[in-house]
Formats: C-alpha cells, sequence, structure tokens
C-alpha cells in the first residue's frame, strides 16, 4: 500500500494522478501547509526538504520517497506503466518530465509568487516571468504540433506538465495563439483517471482554498 502525503498543489496532484492512472492501491493524508505542517519533525524524517508531496511505500519496507519527479519515475518503475522500458523511449520522456521540473514548474511557480502572492506588485519582475512562462510554452506547443502527448504515448511527463499547465490563469498568462496546448489540456482533462487523481485532496470550498493558498505561500516569502 502506498501512503501520500500532499495537498492540493499541482505537484501533489502529479502523484495522486499517478497512483490513479496506475490503479495502485493507496491512502492519502494531507499536509495542511497553512499550519507549516511539512515543516514538523515527523514529516522532515520522509521529507528532508519540507514540501509536497512525500509517499511510503509500506510494501517495501516503509520506502520513503519525496520530490514528486522522483515519485513518478519510482511509481512507473514499480508498475511498468507510464515510462517505456526501452533506452531511447524512456530517456524520452524523462527528457520532458525534467523540462517540467526544471522549467515550467519553477518559472509558473515565481510567476504566481509576482502576480499573485506578493503582498508588493513588480511589473518587471512579473513581466520577467510571465515572458518565460510564455516562452517554454511555445516550446510545448511546438512539441505538441507533431505529437499527440509529450513523448509520443501518454506518459508520466504528460501528467506532471498537464499539473501545472493547467492552471495557467493562475499565474496570469493566456493560451491565445497556443491551440495545440488547448488540444492536449482537454485530452488529458477528459482521463477519468485524472479527473479521479485532480480531486485529492478534495477542494470544498474554492474561495477559501484560493485565499489559504495566498497566505500559505506568503509565509515561504518572509
Amino acid at each position: 500500500m502506498i501512503e501520500l502525503f500532499t495537498a492540493a498543489t499541482p505537484n501533489g496532484w502529479k502523484i495522486s494522478i499517478a497512483l490513479e492512472e496506475m490503479a495502485l492501491p493507496y491512502t492519502w493524508r494531507r499536509i495542511d501547509l497553512s499550519k507549516n505542517e511539512q515543516k514538523e519533525e515527523w514529516y522532515l524524517k520522509l521529507n528532508p526538504n519540507g514540501r509536497i508531496p512525500t509517499i511510503v511505500d509500506h510494501d517495501n519496507d516503509d520506502f520513503a520517497v519525496f520530490e514528486s519527479g522522483a515519485i513518478l519515475i519510482y511509481l512507473a518503475e514499480k508498475t511498468g506503466k507510464l515510462l517505456p522500458k526501452d533506452v531511447k523511449g524512456r530517456s524520452t520522456v524523462i527528457q520532458w518530465l525534467m523540462f517540467q521540473m526544471a522549467g515550467i514548474g519553477p518559472m509558473m511557480g515565481q510567476a504566481n509568487v509576482f502576480y499573485r502572492y506578493a503582498p508588493e506588485k513588480i511589473p518587471y519582475a512579473i513581466d520577467r516571468y510571465h515572458r518565460e512562462v510564455l516562452r517554454l510554452f511555445g516550446v510545448l506547443e511546438r512539441r505538441l504540433a507533431s505529437n499527440e502527448y509529450l513523448a509520443g504515448d501518454y506518459s508520466i511527463a504528460d501528467i506532471a506538465t498537464w499539473s501545472w499547465v493547467r492552471g495557467y490563469e493562475w499565474s496570469g498568462v493566456t493560451l491565445d495563439g497556443l491551440p495545440n496546448i488547448k488540444r492536449w489540456l482537454d485530452l488529458v482533462s477528459a482521463r477519468p483517471a485524472v479527473q479521479r487523481g485532480r480531486a485529492v485532496p478534495p477542494i470544498e470550498d474554492t474561495a477559501r482554498r484560493e485565499k489559504e493558498a495566498i497566505e500559505s505561500a506568503r509565509k515561504f516569502l518572509v
């Protein structure tokens, strides 16, 4: 049984979606970011970086895995799903997964900080990260012009990237002129496992969640 420690964020959704897609039995526990639960000593023993998500594989000597990209690879290798076994196919998926981890996630995260969370609006910073997000979206757009999914077949790279790109409006950018990204977002969104995973943990009150997300994020800016 997999135990997932998570929150309603793109990085958290990556793992609940993957678990649903791979049909792995799992339980989940919401980590309250607004109360800095991720910094408590018991959690730091599982995840030294004090972030979400984290998994514990109770079928593998209670093995803990942190960092969302590492978790996705671990689960894919454990199940033999959503990551090709041939060297070229595997490398292609991992390249696009790393593109999300090193590019899409950090840049959209910074756009969120300066556009949505920072108490002081800094136009230069907002413009800088909006430009970089749109540049990265241009890379995705070109890739998806000739590929149904990022690495050919649906994979953990799509799960990771969709979890972030779907929140483009929260980052303050649009998808104008990016029809292939729109097509891909709709395609992934329609998958039942994606819908189930996106609901973990459930969001009972969107307005409340947005307020809590902003308050939680501002704590990291201090």
